[in-house]
C-alpha cells in the first residue's frame, strides 16, 4: 500500500517539477509544473463529476488556492447531494506529478517510454498530415476512432465522420452493451429503473454498493431501508450488495440465464404473470411461453446450484409484490457468452410482472418534447441540436462484416472488432487509430492482441490525462485537461420528468492541456474540415442549445442541475392524476386513470417483443430466447471472474494518487477449500494461468467465493512504467481473458478458465 501525505505531495508537485518525469521523458512533458497555487473561484461552482461514467452533479470550490473541495449538488435530489470516494478525490488529479500537461511525440519504439515534448501546432500539423496521407493512400475508413461514450465523445466522432470514416466506437461492447442492445430488441429503447419504490428486487450481480452509481445506489438503499424491499442476489461471490441481501445464491458462473428462464417458466406455468399487460402490449408471448416451458426450476437447479424449491418460491414472492417488483437488468454479472439472452430474459421477467411505467418497475426517460406534448404546455424548455450536418461516410463499418451485430454497430460498435480487423485485414486493412478517454489495453480482452494491433498501426493518437497503458503505445499523446478545468455543453438528465445539467470550469487550466472539444475542433480544422466548425467556443454551442435564450442558460449555470414539472410514470394512476391536475391543457387520462394508451414502442411491431423478427433475421434461431450452454473453462480449471470496486473506475483511476493510496492492487479471492487443495494461505503469492496469459498476485482466502471460482477486481496490474503508482500492482485481468465476442450484443466475454498455483 502506498503512503501519501497530501501536503508534502502538493509541495513536491509544485517544487520538483521536471524531476518527477521519467528519465526517458523530456523534462516538463509530464507533471503539473510550477503551479503552487490553484487559480479559481472560492465561491461554489456547479459542475459534473467525471471520475466514473455516472457523472454526478457536483458543487466545487477552490480552498485557499491549494485544493478543490467537491461535494454533491443538493438540487439533484436523487443523488442525495453526495459524491462517492472517487468523486471526492477528483482534486487529486490536478497536481498529480504524472499528469500530461503538454503534447508529446514518441521518439523511441512503441511502448519503449521515450517521449519528446512538442507544441500543439506541431502536433496538429504532423497528425493531420499523416491522417490525410492515410486517407489519400488507403481511404478515410482505414482510420478508426474510439472514445468512452458520454461527455464530449461526439466531438471526436463528428470529426471522424467529417474526415470520412464510419468507424467510430464507444466502450459499449466492453461494459453496458448487453443490457442496452437487449432493451432495444425488446422495448425499442433504453430504460431506467425505479429502484427506490420497489418492494421486491432480484439482482444478478449488479453490485451497486461497489460499482457505485450515486442515484441508483441511493435508490437501492432507500428501497431496502425505507420500503423494506426484499433483495435476492444471484452472484458467484459474496459481494457487498450480496452481503446486504435477504438471500444470496452463489450461482455457477455463466448459468444465471438458466435461473432467469426458470423464473419465467414458473410465472407462466403457475399463471402468475400480468395477463392484461401482456395481451395489450406484448408481441410474441405464445412463442416465448412455448420455448420456456421446458426451462423448469429442476432443470435450472442442475445447471446453477440454486435449489429448485427456492427458484419456485422466489417467483411466487416476486409475483405477489408485482407490479412494484423489479429484476435489475445489470451492468454485467458473470460475464457469459450469452449476455444478450441473459439481459433479454431479465427484461422478459419484468414484462411478465407488468411493471412497465409503474412505481418500483422500469420506465422510459421523460424528455421535454414528449413531456410537453402530454402536458399541453411548454413546461420544460427543449434543447436544440446545434450540430452541423455531416455527410454519411460512404464505406461500411468494419463490424458490419457479421450481420448479427446490426444493433450494436448502430449504438456504439463492436469495439474489439478493431483487433479482429487488424489481425485478418477484413473487410479492409486498418492503418490508423485515434482515441480519447479509452484504455483498450485494460478494457478489451487479450492484452497481447491489443498490443500487437497497436504496433501494426501507421498512426496512433491518444488524447488522455495520463500516459495510460494504451497511450504508452501511441505516436502522439494530446493532453486533455481535467473535468475541473473545462466547460462543456448542456447535457440531458431527464428521468421521470425533464432535467438538464452542465459542466463548468472550476479552476484555471494547468500547463498547456485543453478540453477535448477544443482539441478535436482544432485538429479538424487542421485536417481541412473548417466547414464543419462554424462555432468558436463552447459558450457558442451552449447558447445555440438553448435557442439563444440567455436567461435560461444563466439559470442552468447558476443551479448546475435543473428539473421541470412533476414526476410522471404513464401507468401509475396517482402520478397521472397529479399531472393532469397540475396542467389544465394536459391530455385527459384514460378510463383506467392512466396514460396507458400513450405508450409507444420503437419496435417493428410497435409492441414489446418477446419474439423478434428483426433478431431472427440477424441471428437465425435467436428470434425468441433460447438457452445455450456456455463453455467457459476446461475440467481442470477454475472459473475466473471480475468486478468493480468502489474506489476505482475500471482501467482509468488506478494511478490517481489519492485512490491509489486507498487501494493499490487486487487480491485474488480464493475459497478456503480450494486454497487448501493448492497449499495456499491468505496473503501468499499465487499465479493464475489462462489460455492466453499468466499473472502473479496474492491470495485473499475467503468463504465469499465459490470453490470452483476465483475473483479479482479489474483495472489493476498496468504494465507500462509511466504509471508508477499502478505499474505491476496486482493482477491484470485483460492479460488472462481470451479474445471472444458474445453473439448479437457483441460484448467482450469476461469469464474464462484459469489454472491456479502457489507462486
Amino acid at each position: 500500500m502506498i503512503k501519501l501525505d497530501r501536503r508534502a505531495f502538493l509541495k513536491g508537485a509544485g517544487a520538483t517539477g521536471a524531476s518527477c518525469a521519467l528519465a526517458s521523458v523530456v523534462p516538463g512533458s509530464l507533471a503539473a509544473i510550477g503551479a503552487p497555487a490553484l487559480k479559481g473561484s472560492g465561491e461554489t461552482v456547479y459542475s459534473i463529476c467525471e471520475m466514473c461514467s455516472t457523472r454526478c452533479p457536483i458543487a466545487a470550490r477552490v480552498v485557499d488556492g491549494k485544493t478543490v473541495f467537491i461535494q454533491g449538488n443538493a438540487a439533484a435530489k436523487s443523488f442525495g447531494g453526495k459524491v462517492c470516494a472517487r468523486g471526492g478525490a477528483g482534486h487529486s488529479l490536478l497536481y498529480d506529478p504524472q499528469r500530461i500537461v503538454k503534447p508529446m511525440k514518441r521518439i523511441g519504439e512503441r511502448g519503449e517510454g521515450k517521449w519528446q515534448t512538442i507544441s500543439w501546432e506541431q502536433a496538429y500539423s504532423e497528425i493531420a498530415a499523416k491522417m490525410n496521407e492515410l486517407k489519400s493512400k488507403y481511404g478515410p475508413e482505414t482510420v478508426v476512432f474510439s472514445s468512452k461514450s458520454g461527455s464530449e465523445h461526439t466531438h471526436i466522432f463528428n470529426m471522424a465522420n467529417a474526415f470520412g470514416s464510419p468507424n467510430t466506437f464507444t466502450h459499449l461492447s466492453t461494459c453496458p452493451g448487453a443490457y442496452e442492445v437487449a432493451a432495444h430488441a425488446i422495448y425499442g429503447t433504453k430504460l431506467k429503473r425505479d429502484l427506490s419504490n420497489s418492494k421486491f428486487i432480484i439482482n444478478f450481480g449488479h453490485n451497486l454498493y461497489e460499482g457505485i452509481n450515486m442515484s441508483e445506489t441511493r435508490a437501492l438503499m432507500n428501497a431496502q431501508m425505507d420500503k423494506h424491499a426484499k433483495l435476492v442476489v444471484f452472484d458467484p461471490r459474496f459481494s457487498v450488495v450480496a452481503s446486504k441481501a435477504d438471500e444470496w445464491y452463489p450461482v455457477r458462473p455463466g448459468s444465471d440465464v438458466a435461473v432467469a428462464l426458470a423464473l419465467c417458466q414458473v410465472l407462466i406455468a403457475d399463471n402468475l404473470y400480468d395477463k392484461a399487460f401482456v395481451e395489450r402490449y406484448v408481441e410474441g408471448f405464445a412463442q416465448f411461453a412455448s420455448q420456456v416451458a421446458a426451462y423448469t426450476p429442476e432443470w435450472a437447479a442442475s445447471l446453477t446450484d440454486v435449489p429448485a424449491k427456492d427458484i419456485r418460491r422466489i417467483a411466487h414472492e416476486m409475483a405477489k409484490a408485482a407490479p412494484h417488483a423489479l429484476v435489475d437488468f445489470g451492468h454485467r454479472s458473470t460475464f457469459t457468452p450469452e449476455e444478450f439472452e441473459l439481459r433479454r430474459t431479465i427484461y422478459a421477467l419484468n414484462v411478465l410482472l407488468g411493471n412497465f411505467e409503474r412505481k418500483g418497475g422500469l420506465y422510459m426517460g421523460k424528455k421535454a418534447s414528449s413531456y410537453n406534448k402530454l402536458a399541453g404546455a411548454d413546461v420544460a424548455p427543449a434543447l436544440a441540436n446545434p450540430g452541423v450536418k455531416i455527410p454519411k461516410p460512404a464505406a461500411k463499418r468494419i463490424d458490419q462484416l457479421d450481420g448479427q451485430y446490426a444493433f450494436t454497430w448502430k449504438m456504439g460498435g463492436v469495439y474489439q472488432s478493431i483487433i479482429d480487423t487488424v489481425t485478418t485485414g477484413k473487410p479492409y486493412p486498418i492503418h490508423g487509430w485515434v482515441m480519447t478517454r479509452t484504455n483498450p489495453m485494460q478494457t478489451v480482452t487479450d492484452r497481447s492482441k491489443v498490443e500487437q494491433a497497436l504496433k501494426k498501426m501507421d498512426l496512433v493518437v491518444c488524447c488522455d490525462l495520463y500516459v495510460s497503458e494504451t497511450a504508452a503505445f501511441a505516436d502522439y499523446i494530446l493532453p486533455e485537461c481535467t473535468y475541473l478545468e473545462r466547460d462543456e455543453e448542456i447535457a440531458d438528465k431527464s428521468g421521470k420528468n425533464p432535467g438538464y445539467y452542465v459542466r463548468q470550469q472550476v479552476v484555471d487550466v494547468i500547463g498547456e492541456a485543453k478540453p477535448g472539444w477544443q482539441i478535436f475542433r482544432e485538429l479538424g480544422i487542421k485536417l481541412g474540415l473548417d466547414a464543419y466548425y462554424p462555432w468558436d467556443n463552447i459558450q457558442t454551442l451552449q447558447l445555440a442549445q438553448v435557442n439563444k435564450d440567455d436567461a435560461l442558460l444563466k439559470e442552468i449555470k447558476a443551479k448546475g442541475y435543473i428539473s421541470y414539472g412533476k414526476p410522471l410514470m404513464l401507468r401509475e394512476p396517482q402520478m397521472v392524476a397529479d399531472f393532469v391536475a397540475a396542467y389544465p391543457g394536459a391530455r385527459p387520462a384514460d378510463d383506467d386513470g392512466t396514460y396507458g394508451s400513450a405508450l409507444k414502442f420503437k419496435t417493428p411491431s410497435g409492441k414489446i417483443e418477446l419474439y423478434s423478427v428483426e433478431v431472427e433475421a440477424m441471428a437465425p434461431g435467436r428470434g425468441t430466447i433460447v438457452y445455450h450452454e456456455p463453455q467457459l473453462k476446461q475440467p481442470d480449471e477454475l472459473y475466473f471472474i471480475q468486478g468493480k470496486v468502489a474506489v476505482h473506475t475500471n482501467g482509468a483511476t488506478h494511478n490517481i494518487p489519492m485512490l491509489a493510496n486507498l487501494m493499490s492492487d487486487n487480491a485474488v479471492w480464493i475459497h478456503p477449500e480450494t486454497a487448501a487443495r493448492f497449499g495456499i494461505k491468505n496473503g501468499d503469492d499465487i499465479r493464475l494461468t489462462s489460455s492466453v496469459g499468466s499473472e502473479t498476485g496474492h491470495a485473499l482466502v475467503t468463504k465469499g467465493i465459490r470453490p470452483d471460482t476465483v475473483f479479482a477486481y479489474m483495472g489493476f496490474g498496468s504494465k507500462n512504467k509511466e504509471l508508477t503508482l499502478a505499474s505491476g500492482k496486482g493482477v491484470h485481468c485483460g492479460n488472462l481473458l481470451p479474445h471472444a465476442t458474445a453473439p448479437v450484443c457483441g460484448m467482450c466475454v469476461h469469464t474464462t478458465g484459469v489454472k491456479l498455483e502457489k507462486a
